[in-house]
């Protein structure tokens, strides 16, 4: 090897820390390939090799990389001239250039194309292990600085996942360890609130994946404009790294772990075939790419519509239904296991007080009761909004669930001394008017209201045509 890189011991990274990491190492000389190849391999999961573009070329398309360590000067193509053609295509991998041959424009030519490190030969064992950590630890902020600022999930889903201990949860629970084991995919149904992000989480907790990332996506937030690029990522625009739009899409984030499509029904008819065809080759193309990106990641799905009669009515492709279907689990509404109800709300306050930083505080049994008693068309979304509002108010106010006439009904009490009008006593007509109450005490904004009551803005205007 004439590139002599004196080995050294101290590391900066011990051998555990990049155990999910992959490295492709591209350089012409072998004894450049062993010498990397050796000196990776007890550091990272996985390393391969390639003694030129071409050869690298066709290890990109079957694998995903974390970082790449690409010599600059090789026959037929350079690595900056394969680095551009990589950003083009999309790839947003990691790369730290090596060369014996550098000046000030190689070093500028090479960082504008995209790399993220520079290294002259020859190097000492140090320099490149500090140039492999520094690239996995950007990589790992850049995805955690995407969800973050994506802002996919407002709230963070309990460890503990479900709660309770009726048969339809215990039911549940069975059918979610029985799946979890398996890297099929997974269609989640019920209704809006049911807690199939939960379910969802338990999935991942408990299966191969559970050291990879958790993605949850809500597709019916997503602009259509947007969508592909949220889920399969943009090209780098003019081959340059800092080019406008360029960015891993939530595929890749989820690499190795386990993507979480909430309203997959919402998903526009074109899309449904871009997302058919990543399941099933296990590759995605970012848009303005022609370059597929192998992924491995697994695919849990949820809707509160009956997929099959969207199917039927031509609005979700019935293939795409069918490779979703290989698992489907149905997740109960509340009203089916109102005996949850008290373990729910000691589980809400338990966990929302703290996050607060307010006092917890005591359920008597005649509001528990009443609470058993309500139909929570929000299911447990709605019960977990109302104990947060209550938190905050310092006492649960069963009332609130029923209070509020509407505004035609308050219009009844025609003088000051009229006597009051007796409430109401059948569950469905409480119902209807705490909807319509939270309803107009914001101005008639029905997704706003849809997000106190903790429904769907699709649920709130069937109820509200129900009652004309």
């Amino acid at each position: 090897m004439t590139d002599q890189a004196a080995p050294t011991t101290d590391a900066p990274a011990p051998a555990s820390q990049w155990p999910l990491a992959s490295v492709l190492v591209v350089d012409d000389e072998p004894g450049m390939r062993s010498f990397l190849e050796k000196t990776l391999s007890s550091r990272v999961g996985q390393v391969h090799v390639a003694a030129s573009a071409d050869e690298a070329d066709a290890l990109v398309r079957r694998h995903r990389y974390d970082l790449i360590i690409l010599d600059v000067a090789m026959p037929g193509r350079s690595g900056i001239a394969w680095l551009k053609q990589l950003r083009a295509q999309g790839n947003a991998s990691e790369v730290v250039l090596i060369t014996a041959f550098a000046d000030l424009d190689t070093a500028i030519e090479a960082l504008r194309a995209g790399a993220g490190d520079f290294i002259l030969k020859p190097f000492r064992v140090t320099q490149i292990l500090n140039a492999l950590h520094h690239g996995l630890e950007r990589a790992l902020l850049r995805r955690e600085n995407w969800l973050l600022r994506r802002t996919i999930s407002q709230r963070t889903p309990p460890a503990d996942g479900l709660v309770g201990d009726s048969i339809a949860i215990r039911g549940l629970q069975v059918a979610i360890q029985k799946v979890a084991g398996v890297h099929s995919t997974v269609l989640l149904t019920g209704e809006s609130g049911t807690g199939k992000e939960l379910a969802a989480l338990a999935l991942h907790r408990r299966s191969q994946r559970a050291d990879g990332p958790f993605v949850p996506v809500n597709c019916a937030t997503l602009s259509p404009e947007l969508i592909e690029s949220e889920l399969f990522g943009q090209a780098w625009l003019g081959a340059e790294r800092g080019g406008q739009g360029g960015r891993d899409g939530l595929f890749v984030y989820a690499q190795g772990g386990t993507l979480f499509l909430d309203e997959i029904g919402e998903l526009p008819l074109g899309l449904q075939a871009t997302l058919l065809r990543a399941l099933e080759e296990r590759q995605i193309r970012p848009v303005g790419s022609e370059q597929q990106i192998p992924v491995d990641v697994r695919i849990i799905a949820a809707t509160h519509r009956p997929l099959g009669r969207e199917v039927a009515a031509g609005r979700f492709r019935k293939d795409l239904y069918y490779r979703l279907q290989v698992v489907e689990i149905n997740l109960p509404p509340l009203r089916s296991h109102k005996e949850d109800i008290p373990a729910l709300v000691e589980h809400f306050i338990a966990t929302l007080a703290p996050q607060l930083g307010v006092p917890p505080f005591e359920v008597p049994p005649e509001e528990m009761a009443f609470l058993q008693q309500y139909d929570w068309p929000g299911n447990v979304r709605e019960l977990r909004n109302l104990i947060e509002r209550s938190l905050i108010l310092g006492a649960l106010n069963v009332s609130a669930l029923y209070q509020g006439l509407a505004r035609s009904a308050s219009a009844e009490v025609s003088a000051p001394s009229a006597a009051p009008a007796p409430r109401p006593t059948d569950l469905q007509t409480l119902e209807k008017q705490h909807i319509l109450a939270v309803l107009e005490s914001v101005g008639g904004d029905k997704t706003r209201a849809a997000q106190l009551l903790g429904i769907s803005r699709r649920t709130l205007e069937r109820r509200v045509a129900e009652w004309k």
